[in-house]
């Protein structure tokens, strides 16, 4: 292996590749290349549910996929047509998306925890043809007029049953029009708030993330197939979800075991009893298992557990250390991605030792067939080694762009095929990379994407609030909390709490509000940008102020 990171000179520019040779892309579909060879696994678990216990084997997987995507071109899905699937995680979740990419679909995937109002923004800015969803959430759609299947035996009028959908694609006999799909059609429109401001539609093909788990998995050794058992708690709505832990894992035959939301003993209790080997998580949970006095409870050395990933925020380094001596041989992995691009950057482990191959606080190396510079995000020059710039990507990976939005797409993908992320960082001489800011404003809170852009508009709406501001203020446990700045206007009496409640009323939980000052003027730049930093410092300190007096 290489340890020299090759920089290529692109009309002098400061190019930087995988230490890592490239790895080959087969073409095939998504859904044919996570299922490649499941046949002779289809006795073995793909994925169970911790509460309930439920099991999906890989046969239940490749004939349910089949049946779906069956019944889906039965009910007249066209290719290209977008299908939202607003389901907590469940053991289904990875048949429903591969169904519809399998029919020619393109799936996306929505927060069930989300607003009615947001669900049906994603649903309308998506041209979404049909839902997928269950009795809970059927409440938030059923107005939206789109056809809707329900999970589960629940039989609800006016919207199909799942169930039973599958049971008619086993009667309807194999006549059914086989539909064409390439690896360059679209097989998923997640919604990301991208490198700027509200939610777009980020076009990914079968291409894209066939090639990105060709990146991601170049390491993993022939023998961990069929042997690697995953966390499946981060939400498989999240681009990562579905890729990083359900693709990936179906991919190499493993076993994911499936929690639809966190709480710290059934967590806990799931990585002893399922014998997780793998977990995927976010720094709050980091926190919790290094401080909380639950964790006292379990025996530890009952753990199978080899590696934990954080891959939604970064980590703070004090964390990690405190992660490694309670949990010591755990390995902790990090990783950088984006929907736009998925992941990035990789923290290896060496295939010799299993020890942890990139430097303490890196989000690792540059993952084979990618390209990345860094440029100043004032000159677009790129920068050398140890330089701080925006990071660029340039890969089979990039996304196509964002859906009906060829401005904003303009703007994130150069004419070269560089995807500018919006975050600083810089390589080292071995070819770790550091990320040291973001240029994007987007608030990172337990590691879900809060735009203050979205709730900046919600507070404006409040008749007595003439102008806001929101930015992020630190937070041990959230990584970061939304706050808002806030001018009331002349006779306005609301208190704090009347404004945190009226964004709560508007938006899913994540996304309120936590803070709020009343400040007379919000300041701007003379082009009219809200001095976020300068607000961001003004907050900080007078909560200092509050503390001490």
């Amino acid at each position: 292996m290489e340890t020299n990171t090759q920089n290529l000179a692109e009309d002098d520019e400061h190019i930087f590749r995988s230490r890592f040779p490239a790895v080959p892309v087969p073409d095939i579909t998504l859904p044919e290349f996570v299922l490649q060879d499941a046949e002779s696994y289809a006795g073995k678990v793909a994925f169970v549910e911790t509460v309930t216990g439920k099991e999906v084997t890989y046969g239940d997987v490749v004939r349910d996929t089949r049946r779906f995507s069956k019944a889906l071109r039965s009910l007249g899905l066209s290719k290209g047509d977008v299908v939202i699937v607003l389901l907590p995680n469940v053991a289904e979740y990875a048949i429903i998306t591969l169904g519809i990419m399998a029919a020619g679909g393109v799936f996306s995937g929505a927060n069930p925890t989300a607003h009615a109002s947001e669900i049906k923004n994603q649903v309308e800015a998506a041209e979404a043809k049909l839902i997928v969803t269950n009795g809970p959430s059927y409440e938030k759609v059923k107005g939206l007029g789109l056809p809707a299947i329900i999970l589960g035996e629940e039989i609800i009028e006016g919207a199909m049953n799942w169930s039973k959908l599958l049971e008619a694609a086993d009667r309807a006999g194999t006549s059914s029009v086989k539909v064409d799909v390439k690896q360059t059609d679209l097989c998923a429109l997640p919604f990301s708030s991208g490198t700027t401001g509200l939610s777009k539609g980020v076009m990914l093909t079968h291409r894209n993330l066939v090639a990105n788990l060709c990146s991601t998995l170049f390491s993993i050794a022939p023998e961990l197939v069929g042997q690697v058992t995953t966390l499946g708690l981060i939400p498989f709505f999240h681009i990562y979800g579905i890729t990083g832990i359900c693709c990936s894992t179906l991919r190499n035959k493993g076993k994911v075991v499936v929690m639809g939301r966190f709480e710290l003993r059934t967590f806990l209790n799931a990585l002893i009893t399922q014998e997780i080997t793998f977990a995927p998580i976010v720094p709050p949970i980091i926190l919790q298992l290094v401080k909380n006095p639950v964790v006292g409870e379990f025996d530890l050395s009952k753990l199978k557990l080899q590696a934990i990933m954080s891959a939604a925020a970064p980590l703070a380094p004090e964390l990690l250390t405190a992660f490694e001596k309670k949990f010591p041989g755990v390995q902790v992995q990090e990783a950088y991605g984006l929907t736009e691009h998925s992941c990035i950057t990789l923290t290896l482990a060496d295939p010799e030792t299993g020890s942890r191959l990139a430097k303490k606080s890196s989000v690792g190396f540059i993952l084979p067939n990618l390209e990345v510079k860094f440029i100043d995000p004032d000159t677009s020059r790129s920068l050398p080694m140890n330089s701080p710039g925006e990071i660029c990507v340039r890969s089979e990976c990039v996304m196509q762009g964002y859906y009906n939005n060829k401005e904003e797409t303009a703007r994130t993908i150069d004419k070269q095929g560089w995807l500018h992320s919006g975050d600083i960082g810089f390589i080292d001489d071995e070819g770790n990379i550091f990320i040291v800011d973001r240029i994007k404003e987007l608030i990172k809170y337990k590691g879900f994407q809060v735009a203050p852009a979205e709730l900046e508009a919600i507070l404006l709406t409040h008749p007595s609030i003439e102008d806001a501001a929101v930015v992020p203020l630190p937070d041990e446990e959230a990584g970061e909390i939304p706050a808002a700045s806030v001018v009331l206007s002349p006779g306005g009496n609301e208190s704090e709490e009347d404004v945190i409640n009226y964004v709560a009323s508007n938006v899913a939980h994540y996304k309120k509000v936590r803070v709020v000052h009343f400040v007379d003027t919000i300041p701007k730049s003379p082009s009219g940008k809200i001095m976020r930093r300068l607000i961001r410092e003004k907050m900080i300190g007078k909560m200092r102020a509050n503390l001490h007096s």
